[in-house]
């Protein structure tokens, strides 16, 4: 189970704070208002009012341990970059930092943000699909609960069927198409890869380095294995 922090419960915040708890993650939510933090307290795994500038603070709340954070103020540039700052000098491993324009994007990368989540371009379902499959390489919405993802094949599915794996039984999705890549060698020793879609059958068998397209209950998607 992955452990996250999400600081800043504005709309988008709150919206991701939920999103991850409920593919089962365990997530403390931050914010500096009250209200805010009430509004998660029942669906996250803690919901705590503090400064996130505040080192020892966040310290205290385990936040120096979670395996990313995703700092989501908004508003208040300032704050957000001090929490990046804050964070970057505990270690956290990713921090991932929401901005409002291309120039914050930047400005919060050069202060240690290890990606940055577009306010105009970037939904907070899709932030959460990125951080619920980190496998995840291309993620399309169908519907409000409904979407078609690649991911790479889990160590889980490789060299088993469809048959044997029962996707849809076990795993309430369904697989539409394989991506494969196939690497051959000319007479120059130059190596060239040849992609294949593959509609599959029941027969068929995961391989190693496979791409899975598959779609399906975004709750069933972001509950499939992740290695």
């Amino acid at each position: 189970m992955r452990r996250f922090a999400v600081i800043g419960l504005g709309r988008f915040g709150e919206h991701l704070a939920r999103a991850l708890a409920e593919a089962g993650d365990d997530v403390i939510a931050i914010d500096r208002q009250t209200a805010y933090v009430d509004r998660v307290r029942d669906d996250v795994t803690l919901a705590v009012r503090m400064d996130s500038t505040d080192s020892a603070a966040l310290v205290a709340q385990g936040i120096a341990e979670v395996d990313a954070a995703i700092v989501t103020i908004g508003e208040a540039f300032e704050s957000s970059v001090l929490t990046v700052v804050t964070l970057k000098e505990l270690g956290v491993p990713r921090i991932i930092a929401r901005a409002m324009t291309d120039l914050q994007g930047k400005i919060l990368r050069k202060v240690g943000a290890d990606e940055i989540a577009s306010a105009e371009q970037e939904s907070a379902m899709r932030w959460a699909h990125r951080l619920a499959l980190p496998n995840l390489s291309q993620y399309i919405e169908l519907e409000s609960d409904h979407s078609l993802v690649y991911i790479a094949a889990p160590s889980a599915f490789v060299g088993k069927s469809l048959l044997e794996l029962r996707l849809r039984v076990d795993h309430e999705v369904n697989l539409v198409a394989i991506r494969r890549e196939r690497f051959t060698k000319s007479a120059g020793d130059e190596t060239t890869a040849q992609r294949t879609i593959i509609v599959p059958t029941a027969d068929t068998k995961i391989e190693s380095g496979d791409v899975l397209i598959v779609v399906g209950h975004n709750d069933a998607l972001s509950k499939l294995p992740q290695d």
